[in-house]
């Protein structure tokens, strides 16, 4: 597996990646009608654009060297909040769940607190979303919960988890 910065030509790929994700990991637990709302507001080239603008916000493609194929991507903000780091994104298409990815993006997504003065990462989960388990797996312990009106008439409910670095 090797992490790929992503550029500016990467957002048709990312915005393919999204919606194969999402077209797995979310049926049944929200509509089709806000699946596509999110992947429509969240994934536009002009949303993905403004990340790849940010020195802050940062898009790596999980590139599986053994099949020649891209697998997924991370999106993460340094400096989300005072010593926090959020991870916005981290989707994997359906073939390659359970093979390693997922844990190898969060050990870099780890690493990459080196870079900046954060101590801790945060996360929004649906509540209703298998990742909950995953991410406890990894150490990520949920905080606190949030219902967020994102329009459209729809909403995310969510449990906020959080990982944090200790000396």
């Amino acid at each position: 597996m090797k992490l790929i910065e992503a550029k500016e030509k990467d957002i048709p790929l990312i915005q393919d990646l999204a919606r194969r994700s999402w077209e797995s990991a979310y049926v049944g637990i929200i509509s089709n009608d806000q699946i596509n709302y999110m992947l429509e507001e969240m994934y536009s080239e002009e949303e993905i654009s403004k990340h790849l603008e940010s020195p802050s916000y940062h898009y790596y493609l999980i590139f599986d060297e053994n099949n020649d194929s891209f697998e997924g991507f991370i999106g993460y903000e340094h400096g989300y909040e005072e010593g926090t780091t959020k991870l916005h994104r981290i989707y994997l298409v359906p073939e390659s769940k359970g093979k390693g990815f997922g844990k190898g993006a969060l050990d870099f997504l780890k690493k990459k607190l080196s870079e900046s003065n954060d101590r801790r990462i945060v996360l929004n989960v649906n509540k209703e979303n298998n990742a909950k388990k995953f991410y406890e797996s990894q150490d990520f312990n949920v905080y606190d919960e949030m219902v967020l009106d994102i329009g459209n008439g729809f909403v995310m409910d969510d449990f906020l988890m959080e990982f944090l670095i200790h000396d």
